[in-house]
């Protein structure tokens, strides 16, 4: 029993490091493509808000940053 929990262990354990030596290798091939980000402000929404203001505007504008504008 004991040699099958160790059996497996050591499977597993090779398992996860093969799939990190073909992943690291998979990104080296490949490197990650940018992710598509529309412009900002209304017209460029598929479904825009009914109102707009300058903070709105400027939220925005600041996507994709954390912090909000500095008149929110």
């Amino acid at each position: 029993m004991r040699h099958k929990l160790l059996r497996l262990g050591l499977g597993i354990a090779v398992g996860l490091l093969l799939k990190a030596a073909l992943d690291a290798r998979r990104s080296r091939l490949s490197p990650p493509q940018p992710e598509q980000i529309r412009d900002a402000g209304p017209d460029a929404m598929d479904e825009p808000p009914e109102t707009w203001d300058r903070v709105d505007e400027q939220g925005d504008e600041s996507f994709p940053a954390s912090d909000p504008p500095a008149n929110y």
